[in-house]
């Protein structure tokens, strides 16, 4: 079995991806906001098992294709078994995105959740751009994870009793400077494609809200359910003094740890799938153009 980690999350991946866009939302992104009417090749940076592919080739012009650039094998594996049997070019290129040699032949480059897990996002930004010819376009799908921690609604309980946004902002930053992976990208990401000399910058933010409403139907429900406990709602905390430490290592003080971890409890005490409760995952989708004159 593989180590890379993320060759261990294809269950995740494919159990919480739905829960941050309508179909139909991600058809006028493409009909609509960038127009696309002509066969493109798109590249994915850090593909994992193809998700976008699988969303956008349905919607693009016939004739695009798809490359896929991961570094997971099993991904890799899944991906190709996924795609096997759909009638869209593609290929999927198993590589260390952080040393591979990028040449300008591809009509769009996108990522997904995955310039927060690098250490050097700008550099990879760079790749990206340096990926696409004349008059391509970048588009990243990247989280905002502080708008993300206020877009919840549990039935009866206060939204600060459960959610520390102060104690978790900052632990962001924290992370962010001592690591170089920073999991607020996607609002920064508008202000590096502009540094970074892409014109025509925007950006928008995915429209999904997920309601476990007790009145729908019983197996959506189930359904929504787990996909939520496995996006991390309401997860139990480990052990109290061991994460409270945990905490403390990574920047906060000892107090705001405690209060942290407690409001973790309290959410993971008051979320079950009797739960009435709203949820906006708030990702960014920014794009712009690559000029070379």
């Amino acid at each position: 079995m593989s180590e890379y980690y993320w060759d261990q999350q294809i269950e995740y991946l494919q159990n919480t991806r739905w829960l941050y866009y309508n179909d139909d939302y991600l058809n006028f992104l493409v009909r609509d906001v960038w127009k696309i009417d002509r066969p493109v090749n798109l590249v994915d940076f850090g593909c994992g098992f193809g998700y976008l592919g699988l969303k956008l080739l349905p919607l693009l012009p016939k004739g695009s294709s798809y490359t896929g650039l991961e570094k997971g094998t099993e991904l890799i594996q899944r991906a190709r078994e996924i795609f096997a049997g759909l009638p869209f070019p593609t290929e999927f290129i198993p590589c260390d995105i952080e040393t591979i040699h990028m040449e300008s032949r591809y009509d769009i480059a996108l990522s997904h959740a995955f310039l927060l897990h690098m250490t050097d996002s700008k550099k990879i930004l760079q790749k990206m751009i340096d990926s696409v010819r004349d008059q391509g376009r970048v588009i990243c799908f990247e989280p905002h994870w502080i708008a993300n921690a206020s877009n919840y609604a549990l039935d009866g309980v206060d939204q600060s009793d459960v959610m520390r946004l102060g104690e978790l902002q900052k632990l962001y930053e924290l992370d962010a400077r001592r690591t170089g992976k920073n999991g607020n990208i996607g609002m920064l990401l508008p202000i590096l494609f502009s540094q970074l000399g892409l014109k025509d910058v925007d950006c928008r933010v995915s429209d999904r809200v997920n309601f476990l409403d007790q009145n729908m139907d019983g197996v959506k429900k189930d359904t929504l359910y787990r996909s939520l406990r496995d996006e991390g709602l309401g997860q139990i905390p480990g052990d109290l003094e061991e994460t409270i430490q945990h905490l403390v290592q990574r920047g906060l003080t000892h107090v705001e740890a405690r209060e942290q971890v407690e409001a973790e409890m309290r959410f993971a005490a008051a979320f079950s799938e009797q739960s009435w409760l709203t949820y906006a995952p708030n990702m960014k989708i920014t794009f712009g153009t690559r000029y070379c004159n």
